[in-house]
Parts: C-alpha cells; structure tokens; sequence
C-alpha cells in the first residue's frame, strides 16, 4: 500500500537537506497533485540554497584571498551616526569552513534574521568581540576616534590573537596586526557581516533597554537615530545622559 500524502511530507520533513533529491526521485512517479507540489517545493528550496551558496561563496573573496593567515578577524561598527547612544565595534573569528547560511550586511537583514544570525555567529565562530565607547568619550575625542577605540576594544577582547584584521573600509590607528580595508567590506566579507551582526544586534539590545530607563525618545523604535520623533522629544524634554552633545547643538543651540 502506498503511503499517503501526509506521510510523504512528514519523511521530507524528517530527512536532512541533501537527501531531499533522493526523495524527489522516488516520489516522481507518483501523480498525486499533493506529492507533486511536496517534490515541486523542495525543488525550489534545494535551487534556493544553492543560490545563497553562491552569494556566500563570492562573500568568502577576501578570506580565500587571505587563506594563508589562520585566524582571519573581521571588523565592523555600529552606531557613528546616532544622536544618542555609545559607537560599538564587533570583531569575529569564524572557522575557514563555516557555513553561515544568510549572512549578509546587517543592514540588509530584518531585526528577526539578526537575532537569529547572532545566535549562530556566537555558536560557530572561534572568538568574538565587543567594544563600546560611551556619548561622553565620543564628545571628548570625536565620533572617528571613538570608533577606533571600540574596535581596538573589540580585537582586545578576543581569546585568540588574530593573524589579520578585515576592516570595513578603515585602517585602525594603533594596532600592529596586518590590516585590510575593504570598502563596503559587511557585503563583501563573510567575516565583516558576522561581526556587523554582533555589533548592530549588541546595540540594538542596549537602546531598547535605555528606552526601558530613559522613556519618551523612542529608543526601542529609532535606536538613537534622529527620527522625527526623536527630535520632537529632545525639543520638548531635553537631553539625556546618553545623548551625544557634539551631535545635537543643530537642535537644541543652547546646550
């Protein structure tokens, strides 16, 4: 007696990913429209995968290039251009073989697929780090300084010494690791993306806290970016100790 429908979805469902062709090949006899939509379906995912497979082999071009290193770090920021809130930097081992399926610039990712991506990261790679410089420091040494000294915090902050640094298109002052700027170096480098993720997601999780103490600006929404809302409240209710002084004289002049 053949198996129903159902029962065939549920073997799908229960067989890793690179037996799904062996099942596709055994059910196509089989005219049922069910059975035929099920092989139809994980048609498209295997096209799907082997689509972002290839996205990802041309993000690896920089960590092929540079293959003869061991520990390959990539560098990111998150957080230079907000009224509010302190620049954090990420740093990121991962293994010359992983497979981080969906890795991508972290602005080009929705909050959801971060988190998830976040988790992963943290899971695979070899280190990661974080560094974070607060609004005062940023006002006393300029926003650039002030990225530079998160990302020097972030590769200090790492279990294994990196052999090269990645950078999104930055040299670090202050550091003797070789380094390469790679300009939009997050689409580009699978080791910028993951540590872009770590350092976006780290912040946004820290503004979402700030808007839990410091209610009225909408942090959890605008981050400390200056979204009209976020104006409006720092017109009406005045800075607060996150805010950045050097970034918000063109709105509040007398400060």
């Amino acid at each position: 007696m053949s198996k129903s429908v159902a029962e065939i979805k549920k073997e799908f469902e229960s067989v890793p990913e690179s037996r799904w062709e062996d099942l596709c090949s055994r059910y196509e006899a089989d005219e049922r429209a069910g059975v035929q939509n099920l092989i139809i379906r994980y048609r498209k995912k295997q096209a799907a995968l082997a689509s972002e497979r290839e996205r990802l082999y041309l993000m690896r071009e920089f960590e092929r290039k540079y293959a003869q290193y061991t520990y390959i770090c990539g560098i990111d920021e998150a957080g230079r251009g907000p009224l509010a809130g302190p620049v954090v930097a990420g740093a990121v081992i991962l293994p010359a073989d992983c497979e981080i399926l969906y890795l991508n610039d972290s602005k080009k990712l929705t909050p959801a697929r971060r988190e998830e991506l976040y988790d992963e990261i943290m899971d695979k790679a070899v280190a990661a780090g974080i560094g974070m410089v607060g609004p005062a420091r940023i006002d006393e040494i300029n926003i650039l300084q002030a990225t530079y000294e998160a990302m020097r915090e972030a590769v200090n902050q790492l279990s294994v010494q990196p052999d090269i640094l990645l950078n999104d298109a930055v040299m670090i002052p202050g550091i003797s690791i070789p380094q390469v700027p790679i300009v939009k170096g997050d689409a580009k480098s699978v080791s910028i993306a993951a540590a872009s993720i770590l350092a976006k997601v780290t912040r946004d999780r820290l503004m979402v806290q700030y808007e839990e103490i410091l209610p009225g600006y909408g942090f959890a929404q605008n981050k400390g970016y200056g979204s009209r809302e976020h104006i409006e409240a720092l017109k009406r209710l005045g800075p607060t100790p996150i805010h950045r002084r050097s970034f918000i004289g063109n709105f509040l002049p007398d400060i």
